[in-house]
């Protein structure tokens, strides 16, 4: 893109590039970074301007998270408004995990978001959002995102939706736990005791086998290798 480009111009021109692919997640994230490429030098504004476009344009949320995630003056600055603004209708798990290890998770490490609005997403009466509020520990705990580890924020949202029987909340109560577990499989051993009669059965068999063997499913993973779910 050149310099002279307008700037509102860039995203009807993204998206015609982007819906000229394969609906398929290699393609569009190799054409994703040559995007990133393009537009590293537009303020944060035109690329939440670019992100929404996108979103709204229906091609493909990850790619416009992917855009916020590796755009460092976006996410250096992004505050609690702009994340939930980007979080507005998702409706599946794949626009849930995109939003919570590229935008959300990212941002939270970063201070950018608080705690207290984690919590509110756990109490929500929409699965996508208390989904949400689960995969946005990956990126405490995930060493491929640079996090750290965060034991006391993970098993405090944990804690909140150990109840949960949402099929979508209960898988990613398991993740959640799974990739602490790498960091801290201590504690994670301690808060699968402290809420055994609680949790349901397929937390504890995942987060049980990947305690003791490093798989999800032994069995599956002899056969197949390991693989890990979610976006992270």
């Amino acid at each position: 893109m050149g310099a002279g480009r307008e700037a509102r111009s860039i995203p009807d021109e993204i998206v015609g590039r982007l819906r000229a692919l394969p609906w398929s997640a290699v393609p569009l994230r190799a054409e994703r970074k040559k995007i990133s490429r393009e537009i590293a030098g537009l303020q944060r504004a035109e690329v939440l301007r670019l992100a929404h476009h996108l979103i709204h344009s229906r091609v493909a949320r990850f790619v416009a998270y992917e855009l916020v995630l590796n755009h460092e003056p976006t996410l250096a600055s992004i505050d609690a408004a702009e994340v939930e603004r980007l979080g507005q209708g998702i409706g599946s798990w794949g626009d849930v995990d995109s939003f919570g290890c590229y935008v959300a998770g990212p941002a939270w490490r970063a201070g950018r978001i608080t705690d207290r609005l984690i919590q509110s997403w756990a109490r929500s009466e929409d699965w996508c959002w208390r989904r949400a509020a689960l995969v946005s520990t990956v990126p405490l705990n995930s060493r491929a995102q640079g996090g750290a580890g965060d034991t006391r924020r993970t098993l405090t949202i944990c804690r909140m939706l150990v109840k949960d029987r949402e099929d979508l909340v209960v898988k990613a109560l398991s993740w959640a736990l799974r990739e602490l577990a790498k960091r801290d499989p201590g504690s994670v051993r301690g808060f699968l005791a402290e809420q055994r009669g609680i949790l349901a059965a397929r937390v504890v068999r995942e987060v049980g086998n990947k305690l003791e063997s490093g798989l999800k499913n032994p069995r599956r993973g002899l056969r197949k290798g390991s693989k890990g779910s979610g976006l992270c």
